[in-house]
C-alpha cells in the first residue's frame, strides 16, 4: 500500500501539477446538496467526479485536456476560463429514471456533479481557450504564447 500515493495525505503544492491540491479542491466553493452540506446523499456526488478522467498533453502551440465523457451532451458540461490562469471543466451526469418494475442487480455507473481545476502556466492563452466534443470526449484547446527567440544580431570583426 506504500507504493499508492494517498489523496488526503502526503499534499502536493506545485502550480504546474494538474493534481495539486492547492487548486485541485473539489469540494471548494461547490454546491453540494447532500451528505458534505449537511443534507442526506448517497455519495454519487463524490463519485462522480473521482471518475472523471483527464489527460493534460503540452504541444509546442497549445496546452490539449481530453475527458471521458460517456452519455453526456455538450449541453451538460461547462468548460469556463477563470482569473489566475484557471482552467475550470464541471458539469452533471443525470441519474437515470427508474421504472417501477426495474430491478437493479449493480450499479456501477455514477451520476451526479462533477469539477475538475486546473491552473495553467503564464505562457496560456486564456481569452482564447476552445472546446468541442465528440463521441463522449471533450477536447478543451488552450493555446500559448509565441516563444520569443532572441534576436541574434552579427557583428563584424574588424582588424
Amino acid at each position: 500500500m506504500a507504493l499508492i500515493p494517498s489523496i488526503f495525505g502526503n499534499r502536493r503544492s506545485n502550480i504546474f501539477d494538474p493534481f495539486s491540491l492547492d487548486i485541485f479542491d473539489p469540494f471548494h466553493d461547490f454546491p453540494f446538496s447532500g451528505a458534505l452540506s449537511g443534507g442526506q446523499s448517497s455519495g454519487n456526488e463524490v463519485t462522480a467526479i473521482a471518475n472523471m478522467r483527464i489527460d493534460w498533453k503540452e504541444t509546442p502551440e497549445a496546452h490539449v485536456f481530453k475527458a471521458d465523457m460517456p452519455g453526456l451532451k455538450k449541453e451538460e458540461v461547462k468548460v469556463e476560463a477563470e482569473d489566475g490562469r484557471v482552467l475550470q471543466i464541471s458539469g452533471e451526469r443525470s441519474k437515470e429514471q427508474e421504472e417501477k418494475n426495474d430491478k437493479y442487480h449493480r450499479v456501477e455507473r455514477s451520476s451526479g456533479k462533477f469539477l475538475r481545476r486546473f491552473r495553467l502556466p503564464e505562457n496560456a492563452k486564456m481569452e482564447q481557450v476552445k472546446a468541442s466534443m465528440d463521441n463522449g470526449v471533450l477536447t478543451v484547446t488552450v493555446p500559448k504564447e509565441e516563444v520569443k527567440k532572441p534576436e541574434v544580431k552579427a557583428i563584424d570583426i574588424s582588424g
